[in-house]
């Protein structure tokens, strides 16, 4: 399921990617992953964008550099705080260049530890940014809609601005599709009976629910 989550955000990445070969613009993405402990938090969501951001502006790897000298040259890990407030002081020195920041999967963030959870955290972060009010910063989230998740994000966005896959029927043909294609083209599959098969290409495409 994650595949097509993850399909959709490089879609939007490559079309950004595209607008920014007309005119000047900043990119940085990151892929929440909940097998890997690195990538589902804030902290690996702010040293990833920081680190992106700074590799491809001069001012941005400035406040980047200057972060790493507070911090004794690197002898020391900052906290989030300064994590934070470096990412912003990036937005403010460069104000004339649109940011285009994509968080893929967010719901791959973890819920049921820490208090608050990594997903919280995220979430905070994500309001912070958008009611900080920077006319240059330019946000787009995907999730499946959990509803904690949905609680945060639909208030800071109009509807217009949202898209929900769930709803789309162009989405859930696609994925009935590709069900159907897999379960005739496996090897094993095609030993089946043809009733068989169909049971299974009818339980798969509801249980995707749209993802």
């Amino acid at each position: 399921m994650g595949k097509v989550i993850l399909s959709i955000s490089s879609a939007i990445i490559e079309d950004i990617k595209g607008m920014a070969e007309t005119r000047p613009a900043l990119i940085a993405y990151y892929y929440f992953d909940f097998k890997d402990a690195s990538k589902r938090d804030v902290r690996g969501l702010l040293a990833s964008l920081l680190c992106q951001l700074g590799d491809d502006s001069e001012r941005c790897w400035e406040v980047l550099h200057q972060l790493y000298a507070t911090c004794h040259d690197g002898s020391e890990k900052p906290n989030e705080v300064a994590l934070v407030n470096c990412l912003k002081t990036m937005l403010e020195f460069v104000e004339q260049v649109p940011i285009f920041v994509v968080m893929d999967a967010l719901d791959e963030c973890p819920i049921i530890t820490g208090t608050p959870s990594a997903r919280e955290e995220v979430l905070d972060l994500v309001e912070d940014l958008v009611e900080s009010g920077h006319s240059n910063l330019f946000i787009c989230v995907t999730s499946r809609p959990e509803p904690d998740i949905q609680t945060v994000l639909n208030p800071l966005t109009p509807s217009s601005s949202r898209v929900s896959l769930h709803e789309e029927g162009g989405q859930k043909d696609d994925i009935n599709n590709y069900i159907r294609s897999f379960v005739h083209t496996d090897r094993r599959m095609r030993r089946w009976r043809d009733e068989d098969r169909e049971i299974v290409i009818s339980i798969l495409s509801e249980r995707a629910d749209g993802m």
